[in-house]
Order: structure tokens, then C-alpha cells, then sequence
């Protein structure tokens, strides 16, 4: 195999060591680069700018690859675009690109698409002179002439809210710093919901009520969430009768609160009180509910409950639970219920008549794809429109009619530079973990692939809060796989591809699964000749760079090269500073270093804190120095930690974006250079700069 050429005498940066001690539960801690935690001193920004220097000059050799890449994965974009309108309250709404431009221009028409276009927004012209934008949320008022919209130009994820007067075209002076990005109005055309965020938790903790028109310093605050796990936000009903304002507690607790939307001053009422290891979710549904539960549950049931009597106790069973079976979502319409549902990792779509109760599983084609509801606003039609795709599938928009059973496609993503769909393979594999569970494997490869153990492959996984990755068509992919790589992902356990079991034997006590499930399922790789440890490489970003962290401490001798995006890698120091964003809700996902049975659980795999004397993989770390989701000190300190100790003469590689947080870039071209970068370094160390 060939080996890329690492520049010869370069030394990477050394942080200094500040020696900082932590002791919890009678256990001591220290941590030699917490210093780096100091955004704002020269020093940190010095050091981090030499990170960036010393990367640039490792993959100098790489720079025509880059631009290669860049252009090839841009070169399947279709930069004028548009997406398909979907109809709600009289209008056809619909988002559309021009060519050369990084941001959509959000449109509409009236009642007919061959109606005259409004540009509502055009996020370039908004955008020019920020090196970050994005528009968090838009809502349009009940009589279609007001559009509420909220803008993070940080990257910080605290959006500001504005209001356009669409029949004038003029943006209000009145904004709102610091919510969420989310905002809902009420019915009458001039009272706006939206969600504060405390400033140094960046959690929204205040539901606040604004009236158009006045100082939003007489704005009145409705709900205040007094537990700090709860993660909160509010939006309209489909049915538009209802305000709702939700806390959550992931994957624990729900709660809901409602309000009648024609009556925006009024008192916000509890739907079901809220109770540790119970959820649900609701939709209005003409005079009553249905509810989504895990109550006795675990896979989730289907009830309903009259309107006006919403406690529990008046709930009935709609579909009960199964055991192989997860029901994620719910969609209603006059006569059709439609069911997001899980079996075996695959996304299932069940449409129930609502007046025979009659149902049906929409069918589809391939054995390993995606298929979830789309845009479905209107309350009183047949047809779901809904979105399918695989991995080798472009994403498509179809129209489903739900009487006749008929679908139209009415959109394919159109791939540019030669993609040829039949030039590619997806199949479903099954590894056996070290404890005899079955973990379900997506791959793809191009045709005439040799199971020779010769081929790179890149694993990927999440494995965490519950969150499913689907088997789905990224463009992106084609640059790996035309140059003969395989690309897989793992469903580890803490995603729920396989029920709500497969999240509980993924997190807290259970976390080390995940990472023994990847370290099993690239092991099982290997035995089935899809690749040898010499070509082996794994990817995940933010919880999923926790996964990375793992990987490397377990068996860092299986991989050949690591990219870990945005980690969360130092999990006892974060989770023990309630201050940082996300910490208090996230204590049911990791622990509360608070009780020592979880502070110990959590220290025995926490990657920053288990980074010992060992050959490390070829790795290159990312983060953005404004990440609200995971700051970018975390991946600093581990990055430092790992050169002093690291044997061995692998590279370990630091990219940080000094512009952007957590979701990087915000421009569609713009992110594509970051995913160059990436895969430069593993084609770097493939031997191919071609």
C-alpha cells in the first residue's frame, strides 16, 4: 500500500500543561489543559490558530485533492433548484436556489403555481457580510400577510426574531434577541410565542408572549421551566386550534400544555402532568386527541382521549404495543391516520383509515431504505406526501394517495457528474456483538467490488438519545466509493433502529455497547473480507465523536485512520459543570457526576480521561471555536492530551473553523470543503491523491 508522504521535520504545537485538580467522591482528577477553556485569552486563540497551521501544513500535499474533491462533490448539486411546493392556508409554499448561491430564497404563490412568485426571503441578501447565517424557524400569520422569521448569525444557536410585513415588503424594527429558533402565532394575526434562552446554559428555560406593534419590553412571560433537564419549545396544532407549549426530558419525560389559539391571552392548561419514565405526544384530531405513550409501552402505543377530558385516566387504546415494533411519529388527516413505525432498522409508513379503521404498510422496492412523512400541512386531503430513499436511491418526493393506495413521484433529487444509480450496491448485514446481540449494518459499494479484505472502508455511526441514522442516499459518498472505498453504518446500541430496548441497552450504565458494538461490527467487517485493518477508518461526529473516543482508547490497533467531528470526549468535567450548554438535560443520557455510582461508570470510559501511553490511529479531530453543542475545548484538551502520550508515528490532526459552531458551515457549498478535508485525510493515508 502506498503511504502519503508526511512532511518531515514538523513539529506539531505542544499546549502547556496548567496542572488543575478536581476531586469527587474521594477521587482526584487532574487536568493538565484546562486553561484552554478560556475563549477569550490571546494564548488559547494563538494556540489554536498554530493547530490550524500545523494541519495546513501535514495535508499541503493534499491541496489539489481538495480542490478535486470540492468540485466534484459540488459538481452533483444542481445549484439552481427548487423544492416541491406544498400547500397551506391558500398558498403553495416552496424554497428554491440560484445558481452560484449558498442560500435558498424562500417563495410562495396563491391558490394556483401558475400564480405570480413572492420571494418572502431571500437569506443571500440577508446573509451579505456574515461570515454564518441561518434562519432557525419561520411561521406565517393566520391571514397570510405577516412572516415571523429568527436568524443566528453566530453560530451560537441564539436566533433573533424578526417580523416581515409580506403585503408591503417591509421588516419591523422590533426584534428579539436570544431564543430558540422556533416561533408559533396565535390566531389573531398579532401575538407571537417564542422561547428565551439563558444566556450562559443556552437552554430555553421562559415561553414569552409578544403583541405585534409594541415594545418587546412589555412582552409577558407565559411558562418557566423550573427543572433545568427539561428541554422546552411551543408551536401551532395542525388542527391550528391550539397553542401548545412542550417540556422534555430525552427519552424520559414529556409534558404538554395547551392553550386556545383564538384566545392568546388566556391560561395555558396541563394535558397530562408530567412523571419520570413516562411520554407522550399529542395530536388534535376534530373533537379529541390521540396520544403516542410509553406508558406500560416501552415500544410505544397509540391512544385517544376526548378533547375536553385530556388526564390519563380517560385515555383508550387505539394500536397497542409490540414488542418488535417502535412507533416514532403520528400524522393526522380528516380521514387518514399515518404511523411512522421501526421494525428490524428499517422505517415503516402505516396509513389507518379513520372510519373503517382499516390499515395497510406502504410498500417499497429495495430491502434497505428510509421512508418517513414529508411537508403535511393540510388537514383535509388524501393524499400523504411522503419522502423515500436508500443508499443508493436520490431522496424522492411522492404523493400517496391514501384511498387508491397510487403514488407520484414528484421530485428525485438530481444528481449531476455522471451518477448512474445502477453502477452502485446497498445491502443489509448483521454483526454479532460480544454479548450475542444482532447489530444491523448498512453498506453500499460500488458493483465489482472483490470481498478480497483489500478494499478501505468507512464505518460511521451515532449511537445515542435514541436517535435512528437511516440507511439514505448522500452524494457526497460517490467520491469515496468511485475510488473503490465501502461505506457502512453501524446501528449501534443508543439509536432505536431495533426499539426502545435498543436505547436502554445503549446509554448510562449500558453506554460501553456502543462502543463495543462499533469495535464488533468493524471486527465482523474484516472477517467477512469487506476490508482488512490496514484500510479500516470510522467516523462520527458530536455524541458520535464520543464513539470515536471510545474506539481509539478500546482497540485503537483496528483502525487505520479516525475522523471524530465536533467530540464530546471529556464527559466528567462537562457533565459536572451545570453552567455548560446541555449538561442538565443530558444527565438521564450520560449520568449526574453528582452520584458516584455514575461519576465512576462515566470516568471508566470518558475518552479524555482514559487517553493513556498507546499507538494511536491516524486521526483528525474538528471542531468550530463558537460550538454551542459541544465547546471546543473539549476536543482542544483531548487533542493535546493524546500528542503527549501517543507512540508511535501515526498523525494526530487538529481543524478548527474559527467562523462557525457545532453545524459548521451554513452555505450548501461552503460545508462541502470541510467534507474535503475529510476525505483528503483518508485517501491521504489510502495512498491515493488522485
Amino acid at each position: 500500500m502506498n503511504t502519503y508522504k508526511w512532511p518531515a521535520d514538523v513539529n506539531p504545537p505542544l499546549a502547556e500543561k496548567e496542572p488543575k485538580e478536581f476531586i469527587a467522591h474521594g477521587d482526584k482528577r487532574i487536568d493538565e489543559y484546562y486553561w484552554l477553556n478560556q475563549r477569550e485569552n490571546p494564548k488559547v486563540i494563538d494556540y489554536l490558530k498554530a493547530e490550524n497551521a500545523y494541519l495546513d501544513t501535514m495535508m499541503s500535499g493534499t491541496n489539489n485533492l481538495r480542490d478535486k474533491l470540492y468540485t466534484e462533490m459540488k459538481g452533483r448539486i444542481k445549484e439552481k433548484d427548487e423544492s416541491v411546493p406544498y400547500k397551506d392556508n391558500g398558498y403553495w409554499y416552496y424554497s428554491r436556489f440560484e445558481e452560484g448561491k449558498q442560500y435558498p430564497l424562500y417563495c410562495r404563490k396563491k391558490e394556483s403555481l401558475e400564480a405570480p412568485e413572492e420571494i418572502m426571503l431571500d437569506q443571500n441578501q440577508l446573509a451579505e457580510g456574515f461570515k454564518y447565517y441561518a434562519i432557525g424557524g419561520t411561521a406565517v400569520s393566520d391571514n397570510n400577510e405577516l412572516l415571523a422569521f429568527t436568524v443566528d448569525s453566530v453560530s451560537r444557536r441564539l436566533y433573533g426574531l424578526m417580523v416581515k410585513n409580506l403585503k408591503t415588503g417591509t421588516i419591523y424594527p422590533e426584534t428579539i434577541p436570544n431564543i430558540e429558533g422556533d416561533i408559533c402565532w396565535a390566531a389573531d394575526n398579532k401575538t407571537i410565542f417564542y422561547v428565551k434562552k439563558d444566556l450562559t446554559t443556552l437552554l430555553g428555560f421562559q415561553i414569552w408572549r409578544h403583541e405585534l406593534g409594541t415594545d418587546p419590553a412589555h412582552d409577558v412571560m407565559v411558562f418557566e421551566e423550573k427543572d433545568n433537564r427539561y428541554y422546552i419549545g411551543v408551536y401551532r396544532t395542525k388542527s391550528k386550534k391550539y397553542v401548545s407549549i412542550y417540556s422534555n426530558m430525552n427519552q424520559v419525560s414529556t409534558e404538554y400544555r395547551l392553550l386556545d389559539a383564538a384566545h392568546p391571552t388566556g391560561e395555558f392548561t396541563v394535558f397530562e402532568p408530567r412523571k419520570e419514565n413516562f411520554q407522550y405526544s399529542i395530536e388534535h384530531f376534530n373533537d379529541k386527541f390521540y396520544v403516542l405513550t410509553d406508558w406500560d409501552a416501552p415500544n410505544f402505543r397509540l391512544m385517544e382521549t376526548p378533547e375536553t377530558k385530556t388526564s390519563k385516566e380517560h385515555w383508550t387504546e387505539v394500536i397497542p404495543h409490540r414488542n418488535d415494533v417502535y412507533i416514532s411519529d403520528m400524522v393526522v388527516f380528516k380521514n387518514h391516520l399515518v404511523l411512522g413505525e421501526m421494525k428490524d432498522a428499517l422505517n415503516q409508513l402505516r396509513v389507518i383509515n379513520q372510519t373503517d379503521h382499516k390499515d395497510y404498510y406502504i410498500t417499497f422496492p429495495e430491502t434497505v431504505y428510509a421512508a418517513f412523512q414529508n411537508v403535511n400541512p393540510d388537514y383535509n386531503t388524501n393524499i400523504l406526501r411522503l419522502s423515500y430513499t436508500s443508499m443508493t436511491t436520490p431522496r424522492s418526493i411522492y404523493d400517496f394517495n391514501m384511498d387508491t393506495q397510487q403514488r407520484e413521484l414528484k421530485k428525485q433529487t438530481e444528481v449531476l457528474g455522471g451518477f448512474k444509480q445502477e453502477d452502485y450496491t446497498a445491502e443489509r448485514l448483521w454483526a454479532t456483538a460480544r454479548d450475542g446481540a444482532r447489530v444491523p449494518i448498512s453498506v453500499v459499494y460500488k458493483k465489482g467490488m472483490k470481498k478480497d479484505g483489500s478494499n478501505p472502508l468507512l464505518l460511521y455511526a451515532y449511537g445515542s438519545y435514541g436517535y435512528s441514522v437511516s440507511p439514505s442516499f448522500n452524494s457526497n459518498i460517490i467520491s469515496l466509493l468511485d475510488r473503490g472505498f465501502v461505506y457502512a453504518i453501524a446501528h449501534v446500541r443508543g439509536g432505536q433502529e431495533m426499539g426502545r430496548a435498543w436505547y436502554d441497552q445503549g446509554h448510562l450504565f449500558n453506554k460501553k455497547n456502543t462502543f463495543f458494538d462499533f469495535i464488533d461490527c468493524g471486527d465482523f467487517l474484516i472477517k467477512e473480507n469487506y476490508t482488512s485493518t490496514a484500510h479500516l477508518y470510522a467516523n462520527g461526529g458530536s455524541a458520535g465523536g464520543l464513539l470515536m473516543g471510545g474506539i481509539v482508547n478500546y482497540r485503537p490497533d483496528l483502525w487505520h485512520g479516525v475522523v471524530a467531528d465536533v467530540p464530546f470526549v471529556d464527559v466528567i468535567t462537562t457533565m459536572s459543570d451545570p453552567s455548560i450548554p446541555l449538561t442538565t438535560g443530558e444527565y438521564k443520557e450520560w449520568g449526574n457526576p453528582a452520584d458516584s455510582a455514575e461519576y465512576f461508570y462515566m470516568k471508566s470510559y470518558s475518552p479524555y480521561d482514559n487517553v493513556e501511553k498507546k499507538a494511536y490511529p491516524n486521526m483528525l479531530i474538528t471542531t468550530g471555536l463558537h460550538d454551542s453543542q459541544v465547546q471546543y475545548f473539549e476536543p482542544a484538551k483531548w487533542v493535546a492530551k493524546m500528542r503527549e502520550l501517543h507512540t508511535g508515528n501515526n498523525k494526530i490532526l487538529f481543524k478548527i473553523n474559527m467562523d462557525v459552531g457545532h453545524g459548521g458551515a451554513s452555505g450548501r457549498f461552503d460545508y462541502l470543503k470541510d467534507k474535503a478535508w475529510q476525505y483528503a485525510f483518508f485517501l491521504a493515508l489510502e495512498g491515493r491523491l488522485d
